[in-house]
């Protein structure tokens, strides 16, 4: 007999082939508590689906007897009593039970369709929205490739529970229910030696289960290793580093010797699954040969009918399926309920920054911006995420994993900026300036102390309006892969062209997007990579200028200029700042003189405070920083350095 037949006909023989290919070890994992309360509660919407569609489950795990039955009249009634009659209709009523069989199958496909892409799209949009509500320091120690694996492999697995392990498992407990009482009512002789050969379906499953299990995390580690080289080597910073210190045979020479790896588990994944099926077949035929010899000799005897021995054989091939999908049916179940706790998981993950219960409004106008004696330290490197997603074994960190106790990164910060004042921080590199306009606009929370914004703490208010009122542009401008207007509105969506070109003009940059090929709908590419760093950072500029906020912080936003463009930004600064607070990280001379006040900070303190010209009368740090970096700035002679920074001169040709 077939291995199709063999194994069980429908989705039998499927959830069969799939038990075999997920890991046992799962098996053993305890799931957290509540866990399946809550993967009852996501079900709850789909009820009236679920209904039907085991409904129509258990119909089809009925149906698989139906043909044999009929099989065993056609032949006892009709082929042997010469009745043509009833040979046709029996022929008419196994055609019936066909396009029974198809449509069942058909709306089951349907409602499983229905139930399984609405639980995806319920939990996706779920993880999205709680991810994008964490605090930037989860991005910052969590890796991307995990937390897309937990929005895409997660949640399809999960999906699986409701789908195919549901249907499966039910699907082969009503068969074989079906098929052994059938099977028993016909001939206990027969079945009971059906069942005698059943331990050699089960004990070589087992056997190479664990095999095909292990050449699939094989493959799974072999092909994560292949997408990661080709992830890369193909983004712009990666294929820049190849191109500047690699070679195109090594490149070759590496990638082909992972992808033969990937080659060499495939080629062993494809025979140790044939060699199963191929056994399992063998096995199934010789089954069916035992039952044909032993029922053969009943009917010569007159014990048993010939349409009740091919009934029985037919019967025969929808038997092992089901007892060889329900024997790792504990393994399909932990896998889908292991994808729902990995969700769960991260659903579970607090932000570290939240909104407050009742936030206060921000008032209208200027607003003034106060440090009132700010603590702060980066959280631990464990802390903030989840071990999964930064790549870090699960429990708490140890001696050995490098971890260091949060350090104070800020100490006792005092500065206030009056509405409308220009606040310029400077120091050397690590003093803690970007820090401080991070707390601004409240990416991280203080340890102690309080940020105000227009004398609301920044923890009172919501961080959607506090973000309206407090735009930001980092050292690193960053772009979308989209065109120039669609990332100019990701600031104000509803933004006309006119005030995209009005934002543009103040930042610098209109002669720029008119000289692109398609202006406002060029394409920036990867990271605006198409764009060279002053390009992107007037563009971002124009971001900022367009969102209209009443507290400008820029974090060296000038810092990739050359001198001419830094000029010209500097003036339509002076004017679209006018009237806003603004808080400034100082890389330039021509900023830090024209500030309402100036800031020295070093080592995470405050140590010097007041206007230019008074700080380089004292001599301090201030004075020591304008020598050695300001003072040689101020006399460089301006050179264009625009057209050397361009990564992609054919876009503005």
């Amino acid at each position: 007999m077939a291995l199709s037949g063999g194994l069980g006909g429908g989705g039998s023989s499927w959830s069969a082939a799939r038990s075999y290919r997920q890991d046992a070890s799962v098996a053993e994992h305890r799931l957290a508590p509540g866990t399946l309360r809550r993967v009852a509660a996501l079900g709850r919407p789909f009820r009236g689906l679920l209904a039907g569609f085991l409904g129509l489950v258990v119909a089809d795990g009925l149906l698989v007897v139906a043909v044999p039955l009929l099989l065993r009249r056609l032949v006892d009634d009709g082929v042997l009593q010469g009745d043509r009659a009833t040979v046709v209709a029996i022929a008419l009523a196994v055609a019936g039970v066909a396009v029974v069989q198809a449509l069942v199958v058909l709306v089951q496909r349907y409602l499983s369709a229905r139930i399984g892409e609405g639980l995806v799209l319920d939990l996706r949009t779920a993880v999205f929205a709680h991810v994008q509500r964490q605090p930037l320091a989860f991005f910052t120690r969590s890796q991307t490739g995990s937390l897309v694996q937990r929005l895409n492999g997660d949640v399809v697995g999960a999906q699986q529970a409701f789908t195919s392990v549901l249907s499966g498992t039910l699907s082969n407990v009503v068969s074989l229910v079906a098929v052994l009482t059938t099977m028993l009512l016909l001939s206990w002789r027969v079945t009971l030696l059906a069942l005698v050969v059943t331990p050699l379906f089960l004990l070589p499953a087992r056997r190479v289960g664990r095999r095909l299990a292990a050449l699939r995390r094989e493959a799974m580690t072999r092909n994560a290793d292949l997408g990661q080289r080709m992830t890369e080597r193909f983004n712009v910073a990666g294929a820049l580093l190849v191109k500047l210190y690699g070679t195109a045979e090594r490149e070759d020479a590496e990638y082909a010797d992972r992808a033969r790896a990937v080659h060499d588990v495939g080629v062993r994944q494809a025979m140790s699954s044939r060699l199963f099926y191929t056994s399992l077949a063998a096995l199934a035929s010789l089954a069916t040969a035992m039952v044909y010899g032993v029922g053969g000799l009943l009917a010569v005897a007159g014990s048993l009918s010939v349409g009740t021995l091919l009934a029985l054989a037919a019967l025969l091939g929808r038997l092992y399926g089901p007892i060889t999908g329900l024997s790792n049916v504990q393994v399909d179940v932990m896998t889908a309920l292991v994808s729902f706790e990995r969700v769960f998981e991260v659903l579970d993950l607090a932000p570290g920054v939240q909104d407050p219960a009742a936030p206060r409004p921000l008032p209208p106008g200027p607003l003034a911006v106060e440090l009132d004696g700010v603590t702060f330290a980066y959280p631990a490197a464990g802390t903030g995420t989840l071990a999964s997603l930064a790549g870090q074994p699960a429990g708490p960190p140890t001696a050995s994993s490098g971890e260091r106790a949060p350090e104070e990164v800020l100490h006792g910060i005092d500065l206030r900026v009056e509405p409308g004042q220009l606040l310029a921080l400077v120091g050397p590199s690590g003093a803690g300036k970007t820090t401080i306009t991070a707390l601004v606009a409240r990416l991280h929370d203080v340890d102690r102390g309080a940020v105000r914004v227009g004398g609301v703490d920044v923890r009172d208010v919501a961080q959607a309006e506090l973000h309206r009122r407090v735009g930001v542009v980092p050292q690193d401008a960053h772009l979308f892969h989209d065109t120039i207007g669609a990332n100019l509105r990701y600031a104000r969506p509803e933004a006309t062209d006119e005030e995209l070109w009005r934002a543009l003009e103040a930042a610098s940059a209109a002669a720029l997007v008119r000289a692109l090929p398609e202006g406002l709908d060029t394409v920036v590419g990867d990271r605006g990579h198409r764009l060279s760093g002053g390009e992107k950072q007037r563009v971002a500029l124009a971001r900022l200028l367009l969102a209209a906020p009443s507290v400008v912080v820029l974090d060296e936003a000038t810092a990739h200029l050359d001198s001419t463009s830094e000029a010209a930004v500097q003036r339509a600064l002076d004017t679209a700042l006018a009237g806003r607070t603004s808080i400034v990280v100082a890389h330039r001379l021509s900023t830090v003189r024209s500030a309402d006040l100036i800031a020295v900070v070093d080592g995470g303190r405050v140590v010097e405070r007041g206007r230019h010209e008074e700080l380089l009368a004292r001599g301090g740090l201030y004075a020591t920083l304008h020598r050695t970096q300001f003072a040689p700035q101020a006399h460089q002679q301006a050179r264009p350095q625009e057209g050397a920074d361009r990564r992609d001169a054919p876009l503005a040709s």
